[in-house]
């Protein structure tokens, strides 16, 4: 029986709310309060608390999960293997060799991961510990935010931020409604009205609103920022009233009460159960493309070691086969190494050899590497011209990880509102009946300098068209949802209608909105009120017009209208209409259509947001038959907006035009030209907004996203309305694909710049329906790769009304594309936070909304337009350097360890270190470290005001050219080649002459210095050669590290050490160089082995230069200024900008 209850409950929900896809449900007790007896059963849900944790570790769980992610790296596990080995068995060398420096390298990125983790921790403590009010009792009561609790009724003020997700109850506004800003959801700063409940909208004080006694029925929550589907039964007289709840009714966690005194609302969703939360990505790990290089190449040289050690161990058995060689006279076995087993010993021999060949990965460029990206990232924070002296902000590194990443972007997600704009809405023109007029410009309430007189353009209209004149300003000034706000000040400035006659300003959900009553105001009727359902405008005359609101057809985006229906003193009824020029001109049936056209069509081409004006005189009969129309409408509880729009069609028709309106969103400066570098580097740039379409796509307009030969294609709901989701996309398809049907994919991958004639929109619904798995028809899986190859043939991409999560979900699918491109994502609010944690790269603004997306970020930088030197300049350096650093490493280990190998032919394979241990040790800490980490941090290849002058050398280094396999085969041919030159150089060159001036042999000792010395001397030269950019501190340290090793070797081989136990090394050096044939030996064996690299540099140079290598050669020709960014200066060991 109770599950019969059950469903007929179910059913009647689904009814009462409208909604047919009806998710698993919730039922909240407002205040706590159980329903009265006989009603339904109390079931007590659980629900969890206010808390926020956006931390990845605990202080329990830090040092295992952070371990585990370190340890799944590659080259950390392969050191922690050979540092257990060489601790378990007798090996040739010391753990010490490999223990240190992975103890350092795990401890540095512990303690720094750490860090970045305490802060998260202290961010959160701050959120979940601010005071709430909550009425219990009667009362008011302080609580803390992490204590708020399902069912709490919360008490807020004005400017107060919004705790949880909460239903609106009532408000100190008599028509129950509040305003709210979302822009730290939805980037939207703007002012927006929401609704409370209209059974308790009446109800002001805590004794009142505590006697409510109801219960909410809503879905479960859900991502979706839009949508929310729900019912309130309010008991009365132990009777349930049910009322329908919708998104207007839910204030979200993260937007902050404005205009509104206070208000009472119902805390629904807590918690990590809050659309802010579900909206935000959990934070992974992000590793460049030069570091899963490096792990490839670490792969193929453990197979290499591998292989060495298994060649040398079975050769070793081979020549022990021989009794004479197995076991000679002066070094026979014990008794308990002839009764081991022959494979036990055979792995111990192989595990040796690993050890003793394992310096071909070197630990320390796991160091150095580290080293590089903390030490470089100081060059973004230096860099005076990415310094903001308005906001007195600079550049922000949160993670050195990703710097060489900047250079390798291929797509760029970027916000809208505040990112590219700086939401500052200017009223430009209007247009009536052809007369164009120009006041000056009015921003925001402020009065711009010398604008006391109105400037209008062509004011001589006749009487008859002076009426229609004034009749368009008084549409403008009734057709809008503005509200006017009473005496404030706003960071020490007084906002204000007009001097002397007011010290209001105006608010509303659409800055344009805004901008267009001010411009009204500035042009002589000014909107000063909406009271008691009258809205009051001053006219030219100083005389106040009163009007009263009969009905508000709001806007949406479907209709890209709204209007609004007044009836004046005399008693006429008027609808005003306003939208876009789209929507409203086929509705129009008279007026001067052309003239306004014409304006409409120049003030768009110019990047101008543009809105037409309409009207229509209604009959008493007409606006009864419109009242009809509308109250069944509203009063439908199934597909209630359908009908809407429908009765919305009805009315808004046979319209007069009156003419338009042009107003400007301000761009952030420089913003046009850094889209415009960031395609000619060949950067597909993609605006993810959950702004209009019709405010995203002027802005792309003006921000040169979008030019004037782009053709627009549209996805939007309004197309698959009229068409199926599925023909549309094969309209599209068919579109591009005929216009670059011959074009290989490679070709129109997200790096070409032929194609630049075509721009898509598309919506957040229909974007959820085109990566909906298994929805119409079997067709529909082929959707989504159907769509992206639409996107990869578009110049730009404009998603609008996205929410924050669709954001990432964008992201994500191209980043998880077949291409795999590298992404970067930018935005200013914490509605981008999920696509900026979703991108390979993530960019905070240091905007008005906030700090959470600099917060979350990866970079933050002050302006858009400082993504230009960002990506241009420091990705382009920080990719060049590391790319050299990876592979000079992993040569100079070829190079250091190959000899070693071949040596073991010459010893009997008895595991015969070639070099002395100290030279083993030091080779990659001291001898060759330091030349190669300046190198990565100063190289400059070419000047930085080229490189933001021709953005196109971005395009040289895509791709991860620099890391390609080709280019790793030819570092590590050329270091073996070095290796044998080295080896069998020497070998050769002192078979028979192997004696000094006295008449001494050389020893194994002098021949591995002799091999060790032009391995230092030419990997050092190597490095040298590849130098573009040369200071002092090059010169000091290049020759510097050579003449280190010679004194130290002088020192180690001239002294006796008391606390060595062996003696090997002494006066080995010393007597090395007192040959002459060594020093020829050690000048012919350099020029051999650095001679191939030089030639095959010369002839690629002169026959197949690339642009690079073009610039570079005309840069020493015309002998040009040296860069001024990142000079090191010539007198001063100080680095300056």
């Amino acid at each position: 029986m109770g599950m019969d209850f059950s469903t007929l409950r179910t059913l009647i929900s689904r009814y009462c709310v409208g909604e047919e896809n009806w998710v698993d449900s919730r039922t909240v007790y407002i205040s706590h309060k159980e329903p009265p007896p006989g009603t339904e059963a109390f079931i007590q849900q659980r629900f969890p608390d206010n808390r926020i944790v956006s931390s990845k570790y605990t202080f329990w769980n830090f040092i295992p999960k952070n371990m585990f992610e370190q340890f799944r790296r590659v080259a950390n596990f392969y050191f922690l293997v050979i540092f257990l080995v060489q601790l378990i068995i007798d090996t040739p060398t010391s753990p010490i060799t490999s223990g240190l420096p992975l103890f350092f390298v795990i401890t540095v990125t512990a303690i720094k991961q750490g860090y970045e983790d305490w802060l998260r921790h202290k961010a959160d403590n701050a959120v979940n510990k601010c005071p709430v009010h909550v009425v219990q009792d009667g009362k008011v009561t302080c609580k803390q935010s992490r204590k708020l609790r399902v069912g709490d009724v919360v008490f807020v003020t004005e400017d107060e931020t919004f705790p949880c997700d909460l239903i609106l109850l009532s408000s100190s506004r008599d028509d129950g409604t509040c305003f709210v800003t979302t822009a730290s959801l939805d980037g939207e700063s703007s002012h927006k009205t929401y609704y409370a409940v209209q059974d308790t909208k009446a109800y002001k004080t805590e004794e009142e609103v505590s006697s409510i006694h109801a219960t909410i029925e809503c879905e479960q929550p859900q991502s979706d920022l839009y949508k929310f589907v729900g019912r309130i039964n309010i008991y009365m007289n132990n009777e349930p009233v049910a009322r329908p709840l919708g998104s207007e009714n839910l204030l979200l966690r993260g937007a902050t009460l404005k205009n509104t005194e206070y208000i009472y609302a119902v805390a629904i969703y807590t918690g990590m159960e809050t659309k802010m939360a579900l909206n935000y990505q959990s934070k992974s790990q992000k590793r460049s493309a030069v570091e899963k290089s490096m792990n490839d190449y670490l792969v193929v040289y453990l197979c290499i070691l591998i292989s060495k050690a298994i060649i040398n161990t079975a050769l070793k058995y081979v020549w022990q086969a021989d009794p004479n060689r197995d076991e000679p006279w002066h070094n026979e076995r014990t008794e308990a190494e002839r009764q081991r087993h022959i494979l036990i010993r055979a792995f111990t021999d192989f595990l040796a050899f690993m050890v003793l060949f394992n310096y071909i990965i070197p630990v320390s460029m796991y160091v150095t590497v580290e080293m590089q990206k903390f030490l470089g990232s100081y060059f973004i924070l230096w860099d005076d011209e990415m310094f903001d002296e308005e906001l007195g902000e600079r550049a922000v590194v949160n993670t050195s990880d990703l710097n060489e990443e900047l250079g390798q972007v291929e797509y760029v997600f970027t916000d809208k509102t505040g990112t590219l704009t700086e939401n500052n809405m200017e009223f430009i023109e209007c247009c009536v009946d052809g007369h164009v007029y120009v006041p000056h410009a009015i921003c925001n309430g402020q009065v711009m300098p010398g604008s006391d007189t109105i400037d209008m353009i062509d004011t001589s209209p006749g009487p008859d068209a002076r009426d229609r004149e004034e009749l368009f300003f008084r549409a403008v000034c009734l057709c809008h949802t503005v509200q006017v706000k009473e005496e404030e000040t706003v960071d020490g400035i007084k906002h204000g209608i007009h001097q002397g006659k007011s010290s209001s300003f105006y608010i509303s959900s659409s800055p344009d909105e805004v901008a267009l009553v001010e411009g009204m105001n500035r042009l002589g009727f000014t909107y000063l009120r909406q009271k008691d359902s009258h809205m009051e405008i001053l006219n030219r005359d100083d005389k106040v017009e009163r009007f009263e609101v009969l009905e508000v057809l709001s806007f949406d985006s479907v209709r890209r209208r709204m209007s609004v229906i007044v009836r004046c003193s005399t008693g006429e009824v008027y609808l005003f209409c306003k939208g876009a020029d789209s929507s409203i001109f086929p509705r129009v049936i008279s007026g001067k259509v052309d003239q306004v056209k014409a304006r409409v069509e120049h003030n768009a081409v110019e990047g101008l947001r543009t809105l037409c004006v309409a009207y229509r005189c209604l009959s008493p009969e007409q606006y009864q038959e419109v009242c009809h129309l509308l109250s069944r409408a509203k009063l439908a509880l199934q597909d209630r907006d359908r009908q809407l729009a429908e009765a919305y069609d009805l009315i808004e028709k046979d319209l007069i035009l009156l003419g338009a309106t042009a107003v400007e969103d301000r761009l952030q400066e420089k913003a046009a030209d850094t889209i415009e570098s960031l395609h000619k580097a060949g950067m597909k740039v993609w605006v993810l907004t959950g702004d209009k379409m019709e405010t995203a796509s002027a802005t792309c307009y003006a921000s040169k996203l979008f030019r004037r030969n782009t053709q627009i294609l549209e996805l939007t709901t309004k197309r698959t309305e009229e068409q199926s989701l599925h023909d549309v996309l094969f309209d599209l398809s068919r579109t591009v694909l005929r216009h670059y049907g011959g074009m290989t994919r490679e070709t129109s991958s997200g790096l070409s710049d032929d194609y630049t004639d075509f721009g898509l929109i598309i919506d957040g619904a229909t974007l959820t329906a085109v990566m909906r798995p298994g929805q119409e028809g079997s067709n529909s899986g082929n959707y989504k790769e159907l769509f992206l190859d639409i996107c990869r043939n578009c110049s730009a991409v404009l998603c609008c009304r996205m929410a924050p999560l669709q954001k990432a979900q964008i992201v994500k699918m191209i980043k998880t594309s077949k291409e795999h491109p590298i992404t970067l994502a930018i935005g200013d609010g914490a509605n981008d936070v999920s696509m900026i944690q979703e991108a390979h790269v993530g960019i905070g603004i240091m905007g008005k909304e906030g700090r959470q997306a600099v917060r979350n970020s990866d970079y933050a930088i002050p302006k858009f337009k400082h993504l230009k030197k960002m990506l241009l300049v420091h990705g382009h350096y920080y990719y060049i350097r590391v790319s050299e650093l990876v592979q000079y490493f992993f040569y100079k280990n070829v190079v250091f360890i190959f000899p070693q190998f071949l040596y073991q032919f010459f010893c009997g394979f008895s595991q015969q270190p070639l070099y002395d241990t100290a030279y083993l040790t030091l080779y990659n800490i001291s001898f060759t470290s330091l030349p190669i980490l300046l190198y990565s941090l100063i190289e400059q290849h070419i000047n930085a005001d080229i490189l933001k002058k021709d953005p196109s050398l971005y395009k040289d280094i895509a791709k991860n050219s620099l890391l390609k396999w080709s280019s790793f085969i030819y570092w590590t041919a050329l270091g073996i080649y070095d290796a044998i030159v080295m080896f069998f150089g020497a070998y050769f060159l002192f078979d028979n002459t192997t004696f000094t001036s006295n008449g001494q042999m050389f020893g194994n000792w002098t021949f591995g210095t002799l091999v060790f010395t032009v391995l230092v001397f030419t990997v050092t030269f190597k490095l040298a050669l590849d130098t573009h950019y040369w200071t002092w501190i090059n010169h000091f340290v290049i020759w510097g590290s050579l003449l280190f090793f010679v004194v130290f070797s002088l020192l180690w081989g001239g002294i006796i050490w008391p606390f060595l136990n062996y003696q090997r090394m002494y006066y080995v050096f010393m007597q090395m160089l007192s040959s002459g044939p060594a020093w020829l030996s050690i000048i012919l064996l350099i020029t051999t082995c650095l001679l191939p690299d030089v030639v095959k540099k010369v002839i690629c140079r002169a026959l197949w230069p690339t642009t690079t290598e073009r610039i570079q050669t005309k840069r020493r020709c015309l002998a040009s200024e040296p860069s001024t960014i990142f000079m090191l200066s010539q007198t001063s060991s100080r680095m300056s900008f």
